[in-house]
């Protein structure tokens, strides 16, 4: 037998409890690993729309013509903390919205790319077109659930008197990624809708990142 210390972060001594299967106890905290520092340490609290510059700054309004010229709308990296996005709140606003249409226009040809970019590890496709209401529902694992018939999933009065779907994607549920996806401090690294058709006739479509920032 091979004696071992275990010490935490001051150097003292503690003693770790294996269990009966041979595991270790260990405590799950609800952020990601840390420094024991106010400033540096402490989690922020993040909410972002997507935009056409990956920041505050730029428009979130996603109904644009992409059909020609791909438009791109991310939330991007920022140079001084790490963001985790456990969630995304995407907004299908149209009148007589239906599940097997986008909003109310016909299925889209190419579809909405979903894809989060990493400088390190490169680019991950989420999902590789989004053509319709029920693809955008079925992204999000059917959630939030409501209503019935014709009407499941689609919320009244959206966008003025506009029907809408409003599906969320957890990273967490979905995914399994405690945290959501990372985007590094100081890198390129981005999640991104990138519209490939013509997506202007409806009244409504936007999305919006929420997570921390560490």
């Amino acid at each position: 037998m091979i004696p071992v210390e275990i010490k935490d972060g001051t150097g003292t001594q503690s003693s770790l409890k294996i269990n009966g299967e041979g595991e270790a106890s260990v405590v799950v905290h609800p952020h990601p690993p840390r420094d024991e520092d106010e400033v540096n340490g402490t989690p922020i609290p993040f909410r972002q729309y997507f935009t056409d510059d990956g920041y505050s700054t730029g428009s979130n309004d996603m109904k644009v013509n992409g059909a020609t010229t791909s438009q791109l709308f991310f939330i991007q990296a920022e140079q001084e903390r790490d963001i985790y996005i456990g969630r995304v709140s995407i907004v299908i606003a149209d009148a007589s919205a239906t599940l097997n249409k986008f909003g109310n226009i016909t299925a889209l040809s190419n579809g909405v790319l979903f894809e989060w970019s990493s400088q390190q590890l490169g680019t991950t496709v989420i999902h590789e077109g989004l053509t319709s209401n029920f693809d955008f529902v079925r992204l999000g694992g059917g959630m939030p659930a409501f209503g019935d018939a014709a009407g499941a999933f689609r919320a009244n009065n959206v966008s003025g008197n506009s029907e809408g779907y409003i599906p969320q994607v957890d990273f967490s549920d979905i995914f399994g990624m405690p945290w959501g996806v990372r985007l590094r401090k100081g890198t390129t690294d981005r999640l991104s809708f990138t519209i490939r058709d013509n997506v202007s006739g409806v009244d409504q479509f936007d999305a919006i990142g929420y997570g921390i920032k560490f």
